[in-house]
């Protein structure tokens, strides 16, 4: 007897997904209170599920459209909450929760539709960028809770990871608005005679 088939939204990843939106709030909590052993312990496990949903995703043969759609979605709006609350815990400067919120707005905003059409996808420079800037965010709460004298390094660290966010912000901008019109419904590939 054959499985139904799943649904494209009840996979491993995609639940993975949801726990790291499910941490976002005793994450920030914990941050608002000043970072702690908890808070960078929460914080990792929180970064970690972004490397795992895209690990468990190609193991188990499980991407899905929803996985493509959500995930980057708890990366912005996760990094925006944690930024946020670093900027209240004094720990980051507003400017930086700007910068990254206007690049995120900017991206939604005017590439949007390109990336759910596929006519374009994540850049490595995006990578490095998430990379950056959610190891500079982990480092600058692990030196606040256990070296406070790594603050500093860790707060240039994470001004490049700023940089770099709007800097891949400007480039999937630009691929999205460079990238070729999506073919009209129905209209299939063109023909190979």
């Amino acid at each position: 007897m054959a499985l139904p088939p799943r649904s494209d939204w009840a996979t491993i990843p995609n639940l993975v997904t949801l726990l790291r939106f499910l941490l976002l709030g005793p994450v920030c909590v914990l941050l608002l209170d000043g970072p702690d052993t908890l808070a960078v312990v929460l914080l990792l496990v929180w970064a970690l599920t972004d490397w795992v949903d895209g690990l468990l995703a190609r193991l188990l043969d499980q991407a899905s459209r929803t996985g493509a759609v959500i995930d980057p979605i708890a990366d912005r709006i996760g990094l925006a909450a944690i930024v946020l609350s670093l900027a209240v815990a004094g720990l980051v400067p507003w400017a930086a929760l700007a910068i990254i919120v206007l690049a995120d707005l900017a991206m939604a905003v005017l590439a949007t539709s390109a990336a759910l059409g596929g006519r374009i996808s994540v850049s490595w420079l995006g990578k490095v960028r998430t990379f950056v800037l959610m190891s500079a965010v982990f480092l600058l709460v692990a030196a606040a809770a256990w070296a406070p004298a790594l603050v500093p390094a860790a707060q240039v660290l994470f001004w490049i990871g700023v940089v770099l966010h709007a800097v891949s912000g400007i480039d999937y901008v630009l691929r999205a608005r460079w990238a070729p019109a999506a073919a009209p419904a129905g209209a299939g590939p063109p023909s190979r005679r």
